[in-house]
């Protein structure tokens, strides 16, 4: 039987599986898959987190399970006592764990996450995936970069005025102590038996940041991210914005292999630009699938694999698939990536 992580590893050495892999970033939809009705409940055990993961690959038969709880779990890594709950939302930080300057100074950062409570129901999770589908599914983890883990530390307005206005001393060490955290999380992760280890970086689009200073701020801070531990498994992400006018800077300089793009991003182009030198992740945009059609969704997928196949190196993949995407689309969708997918 061909596995997912067969689908994946054919699709990075640019040869033909069965079909191109195919990632559905399921989440939130955990929960209602075990029948636990609030949010809050369900992402307090990592055991439902690994159940449902498991389930709903079984389920749909896409190429991944998550590791991911929310975003906001990095925070609570780094103090942060209040995560908000939506009924149809992804969780979110409430309570900022930086207010001041002063908390930027005595900010600590754990040693070794993977025995930070915090850090106790990923772990359960992660190793109830490894147990039942390591080497065979690919599993993810989701780690904020560290010119951008600040965001969820402070709030993107007070983080930017930072970030552009000074005091430089100040910046450079939260920068320095947020990339400390990242270095230590991805360990965590790898030694727990993560093989996708996908590195969100919205400030290395011209999107977020003008490209002078990507070249004069962003760079650098990933340099420091990601020497420690190599780029095993790395993945360039940067959230739904689109990045395609860094592609060519960030295999010069760092080597990525893999880039998961913006439904933003045009994908023949990313091809061109990537040019065999990594794997293109044409990316869907999931908010849409709350309300197409069953046609719409078809023509849609159907669309972006006639660009993406093309030479090979491709997967087809979903951003965050919001919790209203009703079930019959998901299918939809999915079936259409298996249908045109197909080699």
């Amino acid at each position: 039987m061909i596995t997912g992580m067969d689908r994946l590893v054919a699709a990075i050495n640019g040869e033909k599986s069965d079909r191109i892999p195919v990632f559905c970033n399921l989440l939130d939809q955990g929960a209602a898959e075990l029948g636990i009705s609030s949010l809050e409940e369900y992402y307090s055990n990592g055991e439902h987190v690994a159940e449902a993961q498991l389930k709903m690959r079984e389920k749909y038969g896409h190429d991944n399970v998550w590791s991911l709880f929310y975003v906001g779990k990095e925070a609570e890594l780094l103090g942060c006592e209040k995560i908000i709950f939506s009924k149809s939302g992804p969780p979110n930080v409430e309570d900022y764990v930086i207010k001041s300057y002063d908390d930027i100074v005595n900010l600590e950062i754990p040693d070794d996450i993977s025995t930070h409570p915090g850090f106790e129901e990923n772990l359960k999770c992660l190793n109830i995936l490894k147990r039942e589908v390591g080497g065979t599914q690919p599993i993810c983890a989701y780690l904020t970069a560290g010119i951008t883990l600040p965001a969820i530390l402070m709030g993107m307005d007070k983080w930017l005025e930072l970030l552009l206005m000074g005091p430089t001393d100040i910046r450079d060490l939260l920068i320095e102590k947020c990339s400390d955290f990242f270095q230590r999380e991805a360990a965590a992760f790898r030694k727990a038996g993560a093989d996708v280890l996908v590195y969100s970086q919205p400030f290395g689009s011209t999107d977020i940041m003008p490209m002078r200073l990507i070249k004069e701020l962003t760079l650098p801070s990933i340099k420091r991210d990601l020497e420690p531990g190599g780029m095993d498994g790395m993945v360039y992400y940067c959230g739904s914005s689109p990045f395609n006018n860094v592609i060519d800077m960030m295999i010069e300089k760092f080597g990525f292999g893999v880039f998961y793009l913006s439904p933003k991003d045009d994908i023949a182009e990313a091809k061109k630009i990537i040019n065999g030198r990594a794997l293109t992740c044409g990316v869907i945009n999931d908010i849409k699938l709350v309300s197409w059609s069953r046609e719409e969704i078809r023509a849609e997928v159907k669309r972006m694999l006639d660009a993406g196949m093309p030479g090979g190196k491709f997967l087809f993949g979903t951003l965050v698939m919001p919790y209203d995407i009703p079930e019959k689309n998901i299918r939809a969708m999915l079936e259409a990536a298996y249908e045109y997918g197909s080699y």
